[in-house]
């Protein structure tokens, strides 16, 4: 099987910045696509930002410019660089991999942004 381990959430000041890390491990043959979602309290999940195999990238429209998401392949890791934080920002956020389609979930971890 496979399982996906999360780090780098926590607290931060408005205008800071956190570095999220996803790090895949066990049967993987090929990764399709990582990627980053959040929920924040009394919301729907929404997607924050993707990258596929081809390291072609896409972001919601409220973290562009902000957000940053990389992989390293030969660590099957996922990044998410966080850069000028807002409140609205705060919620937790969870790995996503889509690994010869099957999709995968990460734990979560909390990222609480402070005004």
């Amino acid at each position: 099987q496979v399982r996906l381990v999360e780090s780098g959430g926590g607290s931060v000041q408005a205008g800071g910045s956190l570095r999220l890390s996803c790090a895949a491990s066990g049967r993987i043959f090929s990764i399709d696509r990582m990627g980053w979602y959040r929920q924040a309290p009394g919301k729907q999940r929404e997607l924050v930002a993707v990258i596929t195999s081809g390291d072609s990238t896409n972001y919601a429209d409220s973290v562009k410019g902000r957000f940053t998401i990389s992989r390293d392949n030969a660590k099957n890791t996922v990044y998410l660089q966080m850069n000028t934080l807002k409140p609205e920002d705060t919620a937790v956020y969870y790995c996503n991999v889509v690994i010869t389609g099957r999709t995968y979930w990460g734990q979560g971890t909390q990222v609480t942004v402070s005004s």
